[in-house]
């Protein structure tokens, strides 16, 4: 399902990829155009989202039974989903979003090796079935993105194999959906992937001008 007001734009991909880097320099073409944008993220972008988000993530918290880890991911959803992404796309806001539904089932069911097809119904349950506009997927092999980080929270320091499958996740969902899609080489130019995401998100503000409001 996918909403008939507002724009719903996500970005996946691995960890280190430059999702942040894309994330702002559209949100800020996208504000030069006169819309409202609402720029946010998963998990975490909430009160309770933040609470969340420090126990799946700070390596403090240590083993955590994959089904418990991936049931936390889908409550940080559901109430990201209820209190900012839904009001902000029934204003006919632009929603530019750090990570959705395809992040959970690529680390916590390709990744965490959970049933992805019962793990997809519990996704959708918590998101009511809330599908984006466009998702761009930036594609870089795990080995020159996350693995380079110093810092590391509790998934990017999951072993090589972990991240690996859930790369490959990434493009097979993508692959499944290509007009909803677009993916690019997480190792080119910033510009030259900005250039991209603009000339795709731009195509879909042209086609859904009556549902956008400034």
């Amino acid at each position: 399902m996918r909403t008939d007001k507002g724009l719903f734009v996500v970005f996946e991909g691995g960890d280190g990829v430059g999702k942040t880097t894309q994330v702002e320099r559209l949100c800020q073409t996208l504000a030069e155009q006169g819309l409202e944008v609402v720029r946010t993220f998963e998990p975490g972008d909430t009160a309770v989202g933040a609470r969340i988000r420090q126990i799946v993530l700070d390596p403090a918290t240590g083993d955590l039974s994959p089904r418990a880890e991936a049931l936390l991911y889908a409550a940080d959803k559901a109430h990201h989903l209820f209190t900012v992404v839904r009001p902000a796309l029934a204003r006919g806001a632009v929603v530019v979003c750090d990570r959705y539904v395809d992040s959970m089932l690529a680390y916590q069911g390709a990744g965490r090796v959970l049933d992805i097809d019962e793990l997809e119904h519990v996704a959708r349950w918590a998101t009511e079935n809330l599908r984006p506009h466009l998702t761009v997927v930036l594609d870089v092999d795990p080995r020159d993105a996350v693995h380079e980080k110093a810092d590391k929270d509790r998934l990017e320091a999951a072993e090589d194999v972990f991240h690996q499958r859930a790369r490959h996740y990434f493009l097979e969902l993508a692959a499944r959906e290509p007009e909803y899609y677009l993916v690019l080489d997480g190792r080119a130019t910033r510009e030259a992937i900005a250039a991209r995401i603009e000339a795709r998100v731009l195509g879909l503000m042209s086609e859904r001008s009556g549902t956008l409001t400034p």
